[in-house]
This record gives C-alpha cells, structure tokens and sequence, in this order.
C-alpha cells in the first residue's frame, strides 16, 4: 500500500483569501451609525434587515430624506440629533460611519478601536475592518460577493448571474429544513443516510414548488431512512475533470464532488477542479504517471471497494473523460464484482479541448472522414503492438495519440514507413487548457524533434492528419512545413460578461 502514499503536496482545501468572509448575527444587538446620507441610509436598511438595534448619530440638517422611510417602518431605529462622539460606541456591536474627510474618518476608526468595536467607514476601506459585499437574498440563505474592493462592478456582475440561479422559492423551502432540522437530526445518524437525505431535499428545493404536502412528504423521508438504520454500501462515481480548466466540468460532476465523503484523485488533475470539492471530504492522491512511480490499479480498485462497503460516497476523479483511456472499464468491472454502485459521469477529453483551443474541427467534411483516438502508452509503457499502422497513415483520417510524448518518434517513423506523407499536418498540444499549455505546428517529419524540445513531463496530445492543415497555415504564415511553438495563455474569465 506504500504505493498509495501522496506523489506530491497535496493541495490546500482553501486556497488564499484577500478577507474572511463572516456572517454576523446582529439581532437585537446594538449598532452605531455616523452621518445622515443617503449611503449611510442604505447601510442602514442592511442592518435593520438584520434585526440590529439601530442607533443614528447626526444633526437634523444632515439628515437626508432617504431615512423617512427607514423612520416610518422600524421601531429599532433611534435617532440622535448630535454629531458622533467617543461616548456612543459603549456597548456596541459594530461602528458604522459615513465621513467627508479622511480626517474624521481617521478620528471615527481610532475612536472605534480604542473601544473595542469593529469598524466600517463607508468607501474608505483604509479605514475598515469589515466590508459590506453584494448581496443575494435567499433569507436564511443568504450569499455575498466581494472582490476585495478591486472591482465592485463586477461583484454586481456575478450577484446577477447568481440571482438567476437562486429560485425565489429557495428562502421558503430554506425555512422549512430550519422547521424539521430538528427532527432529522434525531433520527438519522450522522452519516450517509443523514447526508441522503438532504440531497434529496436540496434536490426538491430546485425542482419543485413548495405546497402544503411537502414537508409531508419529507417526514416520510425522514421514516424511510431511519428505517434502513443507515446502513448499506456506499457508492463510487467515476468523474470525468476535464483537460484541466474547472470551467469545463459538467454541472452534474461538481455535483458529485459536492456530495462526496472521499475523493480518489489522478495526478493529472488540476487544482482549480480540486477546490470545487466539498471542503469535508478526504483527499487521496492515487496518481498514474507514464515513466514515474504510480499507484498500482489494483490498489486503486481495492480502496474504492472498501471504502464503498464503509457506506461512504466515493468519487473516483479522472482526467478528461473516464471512459477515455481511463482505465474506467477495470475498476466498474471490480466494483460490479462486489455489488457495489457505480455510476459514470463523462467529462470533457482532452481531445476535445484540443480541438476548440485550436479551433480545428477534427471531422472537417474537407479534410477527415473519421477521427481515431489513440494511446501512445500501453500497459507496457510502450506503443500497442496491434496499433494497425496502414490505416492510420491515411491523412484523412485524423488520428490524436494520447500519452504519446515518449514514443513519438516511433509514432513517426510508423507512419512514414507505412506510407503517410512527410509533409502530414501535425499539431502538438502540452498541458491544454491550462495555464502552462503550449502548442507546437508543423509536419510529420518534425515531430520526433519538435517533442525533444518541448518535453514529456506534462500531458502530450499529438494530432495528425489533413484536419490539422489550416491551424499549420495560420500560424506558419505561409506553409504547414513552418513550425510554431509557443505557450499558450488561459482565457480571461468572462463573469463580467
């Protein structure tokens, strides 16, 4: 089981934060607001909403007419005709203060400090020890937005696109597992069978309108599992990562990595897919590396087995698609042996994305009449010894060799010796999607050199055949003889739209 033992560091569960994002109870608790505008008005309304005993410290001539309306509907706004002085902050649970000058500003967050209250200057965040974030409202689901202060248009931005996802119905069905937390607490044991359940009620908070049968219903549910005793097996689902960009995982696996209690990782996996995960579950490490020290499959499908008879969910998460050179149909045959559940969930392989990072479609009606995928690795760590050469050396045919950076020049020299002509498009990608990708383009008959320069120790895609062509002509500027090798920046996130 040695084998099983971390490869490399395993990653943070949290990666770093520019603020620590807290959600503060201020029912009937004491708060000091400064000034009389309209954004100390609109602080004002937050606070409130929270059930603060809300204290007002300024003149009458300050007092803008946004409060009106504050005054008119909460008795727990107080208002004091005077200007703020080190008195007010005895008792308080937070400081709020909307100031003209740096000056008072200054003299508001020392006053503040000196008593021990935390405090908020409104847009001088060199004066705050807290910030406000853009709000989705779900109460009691509640989700805030900050960029740090770096960019508050686009914290707008995203709280849009999460308002959009949140049904309005979410605060009711919210309430409702407040209702019965209680009881399914006391009757479902820590555990799967607590953790089913829920899943079943977040699943029915997105999908069906609350009526006067659902918590029926739900109490029903709450029967069933108690009466299953939570016991039983687990369950293994085989997640397709992607090439490496989080932003291309299916909804459904991070899903699935959300509701995990352990997850089985390549090593080829990348870090941003990673912090998707539920931050409780277990991480292992079980990479298979061509040319390094790897776990043994073997021990991978016993960890899972035994895991899944510990009633746990296990999550065994691949790069790019599991079905795809992923040594996938092994493990579902050894879990099927035992009667354990599995479940496969596809992902994005890393063909694909090769495909639309060079903008080439690999099935071009001009160009390719098929396309094949191809391991560049058998169990052997070599070439497979049936790979039927004459075939794949007909260009229009577009063949990608996965894991075939170690034996790309007897890629090469295969295929030449098989008829494919010098002059084939090829397109190499290294590392595609991520940050550290590189492409390189050029012919057959370069490829064996070009791949000495670029390296093997990260994910080598080759591409061959006539499809290749007009990437090679764009980036040649004239002639797919012309190589061209350069690394390859990710795309700037596009929340901001």
């Amino acid at each position: 089981m040695d084998a099983l033992k971390p490869q490399r560091n395993e990653p943070a569960r949290m990666e770093k934060l520019a603020k620590l994002p807290v959600f503060w109870g201020l029912e009937g608790k004491r708060v000091v607001l400064a000034g009389g505008s309209d954004g100390a008005a609109w602080k004002a309304e937050l606070l409130l909403a929270c059930g603060a005993e809300l204290h007002l410290y300024c003149e009458e001539s300050e007092l803008a007419e946004s409060f009106a309306a504050l005054f008119a509907k909460s008795t727990m706004l107080t208002w004091h005709d005077r200007s703020w002085a080190p008195d007010i902050f005895k008792g308080a649970e937070l400081a709020l203060a909307d100031c003209e000058t740096d000056a008072e500003a200054g003299r508001f967050y020392d006053a503040a400090r000196a008593a021990g209250v935390p405090v908020n200057v409104i847009d001088k965040p060199e004066f705050c020890q807290f910030q406000f974030g853009s709000i989705v409202n779900r109460s009691p689901v509640v989700v805030s937005i900050s960029t740090d202060g770096a960019a508050p248009i686009l914290a707008q931005a995203i709280r849009r696109r999460i308002e959009t996802l949140l049904p309005l119905s979410l605060k009711d069905w919210s309430a409702l597992a407040q209702t019965i937390r209680e009881r399914v607490n006391l009757r479902l044991v820590p555990g799967s069978a607590r953790r089913s359940f829920w899943e079943k009620f977040v699943d029915r908070a997105f999908t069906e309108r609350l009526d006067e049968g659902s918590e029926e219903r739900l109490l029903t549910d709450i029967g069933t599992q108690a009466g299953r005793g939570g016991s039983g097996r687990g369950l293994v689902t085989l997640v397709g990562a992607g090439p490496g960009d989080a932003e291309l995982l299916t909804l459904k696996a991070v899903r699935a990595l959300q509701a995990a209690d352990v997850i089985l990782f390549d090593d080829l996996v990348s870090t941003e897919v990673l912090e998707l995960a539920r931050r409780e579950a277990k991480r292992m490490l079980v990479g298979k590396r061509g040319g390094r020290e790897s776990c043994r499959q073997e021990d991978i499908n016993e960890m899972m087995i035994r895991l899944a008879k510990a009633g746990k969910r296990v999550v065994r998460l691949k790069s790019g698609d599991p079905m795809i050179f992923g040594r996938a149909g092994e493990e579902i045959a050894a879990l099927e042996a035992e009667n354990i559940p599995v479940e496969v969930v596809p992902g994005i392989t890393a063909a694909s994305a090769m495909a639309s990072r060079l903008g080439v479609s690999l099935t071009h009606r001009d160009h390719a009449q098929s396309v094949r995928f191809v391991t560049g690795h058998s169990r052997q760590g070599k070439l497979p010894d049936n790979i039927d050469w004459k075939s794949l050396s007909d260009s229009s045919i577009t063949t990608v060799f996965y894991m075939g950076g170690r034996t790309a020049a007897e890629i090469q020299s295969s295929l030449l010796a098989h008829g494919m002509p010098a002059s084939t498009p090829v397109a190499v990608m290294i590392s595609v999607s991520r940050s550290n990708e590189q492409r390189w383009c050029g012919s057959l008959a370069q490829l064996a050199a070009a791949i000495t320069r670029l390296g093997v120790n990260e994910l080598v895609l080759i591409g061959i055949g006539d499809a290749f062509g007009a990437v090679s002509s764009m980036f040649s500027g004239a002639s797919t003889q012309e190589p061209v090798s350069a690394p390859i920046q990710k795309p700037a996130n596009k929340l901001a739209g």
